[in-house]
């Protein structure tokens, strides 16, 4: 599972729709476990899979593309969840 920390670099604005849609896309896809946003600053994303596909697939985020944003990455390995979450598990 990999922690996609989305970090806005210039006006994310004229962009949104097509982030929004690509988000979406991923999540019908089942990549993407959740996303949301850090107000004024950027957003977090949960993605699965290997670091270098989801590295590859934020790669083509709009607001990368369109160079108003930039990425960190966090790989971890979840051995915790909550009731109901048990699927987030290995």
């Amino acid at each position: 599972m990999i922690i996609v920390l989305l970090r806005y670099t210039g006006d994310v604005t004229p962009h949104r729709d097509a982030h929004v849609a690509w988000l979406r896309e991923a999540l019908a896809e089942g990549r993407l476990i959740t996303a949301g946003r850090q107000p004024e600053t950027g957003g977090v994303l949960i993605a699965r899979g290997e670091r270098s596909d989801v590295e590859a697939w934020a790669a083509q985020d709009p607001y990368r593309l369109a160079g108003v944003a930039t990425n960190d990455f966090v790989e971890f390995t979840p051995s915790m969840a909550a009731p109901g979450l048990e699927s987030l598990l290995p």
